[in-house]
């Protein structure tokens, strides 16, 4: 592992590299639809990546109209990599992507509800969602 981690705004990678960081960062995707994961890749509007060398280690997936609200799909950091500041970082480069005058919104895990409030989120109670089939 590298000391110097970059971050690049809409570098193109490819689903075999973003299913990797989602097998090793534990967050829940279909990895095994790799034309599902591409899609993914293909219609976010915004992705920051994290990188160690030429190794895709996090990504802030988005879409976003760039003026009132950019929802982050995904926020994933490779295991390896977790508690380095690489997951807060990804998100300030959302939001200054965003500009202040776009809500940064996000489902979070379960498992990850307790981190959003310490890195400047609000939990609300007014979100809806129509679960997905699949």
């Amino acid at each position: 592992m590298t000391t110097t981690i970059t971050y690049k705004r809409n570098r193109p990678i490819n689903a075999q590299q973003l299913i990797s960081v989602f097998a090793s960062s534990g967050i829940k995707r279909p990895i095994q639809d790799v034309a599902r994961i591409q899609k993914m890749i293909d219609h976010a509007n915004l992705l920051i990546t994290a990188w160690d060398g030429e190794k895709l280690i996090g990504i802030a997936r988005c879409v976003t109209d760039f003026s009132y609200c950019c929802y982050v799909s995904d926020l994933a950091v490779c295991k390896e990599y977790q508690q380095k500041g690489i997951g807060k970082t990804l998100l300030n480069k959302i939001k200054e992507e965003a500009t202040d005058q776009s809500a940064i919104i996000l489902l979070s895990a379960p498992s990850a509800v307790e981190y959003y409030p310490h890195i400047g989120f609000e939990q609300v109670d007014v979100a809806f969602r129509i679960p997905r089939s699949n």
